[in-house]
């Protein structure tokens, strides 16, 4: 049953993965966590319905023939070796709207296009110093949820414009400087995570030599109501100096209001800043 490397070393291990791999062909749904695996198995490229597939916490270094499964909506390959010369693959999933690779080894060349149904990506924890462009194709209008936290990125290319349809953007633990005027480009954000970054103030009196690090464009243009800002070094006091912030605080303000008529909680802490 498929070559050894592919396989749990023990009996039970077998069997149990056996009878994984048997009940997905009713289910169309696998989830192989925790295997020990270091390929995935043959059999899993023949269950071609396959719409949900976790192969996470294990230890892979490639996706094998992963294209064949084209009716994938959901992959997880979270927290295993993979480079990114072993994700090209995922580029013939037509169909699939979520693909989470994070804590692994990918880095930024060999990186693989994206399919256009894209709608959430995950790959924190993994090895980056730049955002592969291929992450910008402007295909990519349905993505949603972009989480690019845990890296070594130290800017955003304007190219983050392309993404029309981007809603939540987490660049976390990384060490951004500022963010580009073209994320303001990107109308429907909602929430911007950038806790635990290099972001600062030398002073409130902003020019071309000395620019906004968080330009109008993103409080003003978009539909954001949820930024942090936590573990950065500036103040709330230089925050409320920016411009436009009073146009993001006046939307916030309008969506409290909304959630506390509907009975639901929102934490309006001003940004995780002091």
């Amino acid at each position: 049953m498929g070559n050894a490397s592919s396989q749990p070393k023990n009996k039970t291990g077998r069997k149990v993965l056996s009878q994984k791999i048997e009940n997905a062909k009713k289910t169309n749904i696998l989830s192989l966590t925790e295997h020990k695996l270091e390929e995935i198995p043959d059999e899993v490229f023949h269950l071609t319905s396959l719409r949900t597939l976790d192969i996470s916490k294990n230890k892979l270094q490639r996706l094998g023939k992963i294209g064949k499964l084209t009716e994938l909506k959901t992959l997880n390959c979270n927290d295993n070796s993979l480079h990114s010369g072993g994700i090209v693959p995922i580029s013939k999933l037509a169909k699939l709207q979520s693909l989470s690779l994070g804590k692994n080894q990918l880095e930024d060349f060999n990186f693989p296009s994206l399919p256009p149904k894209i709608k959430t990506l995950k790959i924190h924890h993994n090895s980056f110093s730049s955002i592969p462009k291929q992450i910008f194709d402007p295909k990519l209008r349905l993505l949603e949820k972009l989480d690019l936290s845990s890296n070594n990125l130290a800017s955003i290319p304007a190219e983050i414009s392309n993404l029309v349809g981007l809603n939540e953007l987490n660049l976390d633990n990384n060490v951004i400087v500022s963010i580009p005027n073209e994320l303001g480009q990107a109308k429907k954000l909602k929430v911007l995570s950038l806790r635990n970054n290099y972001i600062q103030v030398k002073s409130t009196n902003f020019t071309d030599m000395n620019p906004q690090p968080i330009p109008a464009s993103v409080f003003e243009e978009t539909l954001l109501i949820d930024l942090n800002l936590h573990g950065n070094p500036m103040t709330n006091t230089q925050l409320n100096e920016f411009e436009g912030f009073d146009i993001f605080l006046e939307r916030r303000k309008k969506k409290k209001t909304t959630a506390l008529t509907g009975g639901a909680l929102v934490n309006m802490s001003v940004c995780g800043l002091e």
